[in-house]
C-alpha cells in the first residue's frame, strides 16, 4: 500500500509539472519530451551546444524545463547589466547555497554575496593589491628556483602544458592567499594533487551525477584538504594578514564552528585558484600553436625590458588582446538567479517579457556576446589581434545589427557583479606567462600539435578545461 501511495504521489507531481503552460508575455516555453526531467540530460552534457540550439529555435530568451525546474535563459547581452542589477526580484544566494552544499558539503546560513564581495574588494583591490602582487611574484620566483624545480633545471623536461600551468599558478596562488611561508615542497604538491582530484569531479558534484566511486574520491579529497586548510596553517603576522586568514576571522566573528571554517576555506581556495591556471594553459596553448601571435607577444615583452616592473604589466596592448581573446573563447560561466517575484524585463529591441516567480534566470555570456558571429567574425577562431585597433590601441567598439555592443566579452561578470579578484588574477597570469617566455625555452613536443578540445561538462563553471593536454618540453635558459 505504501509503495502504491508513493507511486501515485509521484505520478501526480509529474502531471502537475507537465501541466505548465506559457502565460501571456512570458518567454517561449520548451518543456522537452520527458516529463519532469525535460532537457536536463542534454543541458548537463553540453550546455553550450544545447543552449545554442535553443537560441536558434526560440531567439534571445526562452524557458526550458530541467529536472523539475523551469529556467529562463537570457542571451541578449546588451540588457544583462540592467536585468541583473535588480537584487530584489533576483536572488543570487539561494542557488549558491545549493551548490555549496552539493560541491563543498558546506552550509553557511548567514552567507551574503554582497558583503563577501565588499570584503574581497578590500583585500584584492587598491593598496592591498600592490602587496598581493609583490607576494605573488616572490612566491612564483621561489617555485622556479633549482631547489623547487630540481637541480638539472637547464636540461629539457617534458610535461603536459595544462599540468605545468595549473600546478605553478595554483601553488603560487595558494602561498599568496594563505600567507603561508615557503611550504614544504612535498606538502604543497600533495595539496595541489588533492585539489585537482576534487576539481575534476566538480561538475558532477554540482549536478549530483557522480557515481559511487567518484563520490568516494571527492569525499576523500575534501577530507584531506580540510585537514590541510586549518587556521593553524595560516600566517598570523598582523602585517601579513592573508585573504584566508581574514576570511577565517570573519567566520569566527560570526560564531561559525571550526569544522565549517575548514570547509569554507576549501570553497575560497577554489574560488581564488580554480580559473587562473586553466586560463594560462589556453593562453600559452594558443601562442604555441600560432607562431605569429607568439612572435608578436615576445617582441612586445622584449621591447618593454627597459620599463619599471609596475609599468611592464600596464603597457602590453598585444598581450592584453591575446588575453581578452583567450577569455572570450574559454570563459563560460552560467550566471544564475532565483526569481523571487514576478518581474518584467525589457530586451534591447524593446520587447518586454515576464519572468515567473519560482523560476530560475540564467545568463550565458559564452554564447552571447562571446561566440555571436554577428559580433565577432569567425568566433570559433583564435585571432590574437581581435581586440586591437589598426594603430595598436585597445579595440573597444564592437557592433551588432548597427548597435554598439556594451560588452563584447563578459569573462569577469556583469557591471554590478564583477569579480573582485580579477586584477589579481590577471597579474598572476601575466607574471607567469612573461616569466615563462623570458626565462624558459618552451616548445611543443609535436610541432604540428593542435590544442585539445574542451571538456563539455565544464560549461557553466568558469574557465573551460581541456579534454586532454598539450605535450611540451621546457628548460630554464642558461
Amino acid at each position: 500500500m505504501l509503495w502504491t501511495a508513493l507511486l501515485l504521489l509521484g505520478l501526480a507531481v509529474l502531471l502537475l509539472c507537465a501541466r505548465r503552460t506559457r502565460r501571456r508575455n512570458e518567454p517561449p516555453l520548451d518543456k522537452g519530451m520527458i516529463p519532469w526531467l525535460g532537457h536536463a540530460l542534454e543541458f548537463g552534457k553540453d550546455a553550450a551546444k544545447f543552449l545554442t540550439r535553443m537560441k536558434q529555435k526560440h531567439g534571445d530568451i526562452f524557458t526550458v524545463r530541467a529536472a523539475g525546474h523551469y529556467i529562463t535563459v537570457l542571451l541578449d547581452s546588451n540588457c544583462y547589466d540592467a536585468v541583473l542589477s535588480d537584487v530584489v526580484s533576483l536572488d543570487q544566494s539561494s542557488y549558491a547555497q545549493v551548490l555549496m552544499k552539493r560541491i563543498f558539503s558546506l552550509e553557511l546560513p548567514n552567507h551574503n554575496p554582497e558583503s563577501e564581495k565588499k570584503r574581497a574588494e578590500m583585500h584584492f583591490q587598491g593598496s592591498a593589491l600592490t602587496q598581493l602582487r609583490s607576494s605573488m611574484q616572490n612566491n612564483l620566483q621561489h617555485l622556479l628556483t633549482p631547489s623547487e624545480m630540481g637541480p638539472k633545471v637547464s636540461e629539457w623536461k617534458k610535461d603536459g602544458l595544462f599540468n605545468f600551468c595549473y600546478s605553478l599558478l595554483f601553488k603560487t596562488g595558494y602561498l599568496t592567499v594563505s600567507g603561508a611561508e615557503k611550504n614544504n615542497s612535498a606538502e604543497l604538491e600533495e595539496i595541489y594533487e588533492e585539489f585537482r582530484r576534487f576539481d575534476k569531479l566538480l561538475p558532477k558534484l554540482a549536478r549530483t551525477t557522480e557515481n559511487k566511486e567518484e563520490k568516494q574520491i571527492a569525499s576523500s579529497a575534501r577530507e584531506k584538504l580540510w585537514k590541510r586548510l586549518t587556521p593553524s596553517h595560516l600566517d598570523r603576522k598582523p602585517e601579513r594578514q592573508s585573504w584566508l586568514r581574514n576570511y577565517v576571522q570573519h567566520l569566527q566573528d560570526e560564531g561559525v564552528d571550526a569544522e565549517t571554517q575548514r570547509r569554507a576555506m576549501l570553497l575560497q581556495l577554489w574560488v581564488t585558484q580554480g580559473n587562473a591556471g586553466p586560463t594560462a594553459f589556453w593562453l600559452l596553448g594558443y601562442l604555441l600553436t600560432n607562431p605569429e601571435a607568439l612572435r608578436t607577444v615576445r617582441e612586445e615583452i622584449q621591447g618593454g625590458k627597459h620599463l619599471r616592473p609596475e609599468e611592464k604589466q600596464r603597457k602590453t596592448p598585444v598581450f592584453d588582446s591575446v588575453l581578452n581573446e583567450t577569455l572570450r573563447l574559454t570563459a563560460a560561466a552560467l550566471i544564475t538567479r532565483e526569481v523571487k517575484q514576478d518581474k518584467k524585463i525589457c530586451l534591447s529591441n524593446g520587447q518586454e517579457y515576464l519572468l515567473r516567480r519560482g523560476d530560475r534566470l540564467c545568463v550565458f555570456p559564452f554564447i552571447s556576446p562571446q561566440m555571436d558571429p554577428q559580433i565577432h567574425q569567425q568566433p570559433e577562431m583564435f585571432q590574437f589581434d581581435r581586440f586591437l585597433n589598426a594603430d595598436g590601441t585597445e579595440k573597444k567598439d564592437f557592433f551588432k545589427e548597427g548597435l554598439r555592443v556594451k560588452n563584447p566579452s563578459v569573462p569577469w561578470g556583469t557591471k554590478d557583479n564583477l569579480c573582485p579578484g580579477r586584477q589579481f588574477a590577471i597579474s598572476a597570469i601575466k607574471e607567469l606567462v612573461f616569466t615563462i617566455l623570458t626565462r624558459f625555452d618552451l616548445e611543443l613536443c609535436d610541432k604540428n600539435a593542435k590544442l585539445p578540445l574542451v571538456d563539455p561538462s565544464r560549461y557553466g563553471f568558469g574557465i573551460l578545461q581541456p579534454d586532454g593536454d598539450l605535450e611540451i618540453r621546457y628548460r630554464i635558459r642558461s
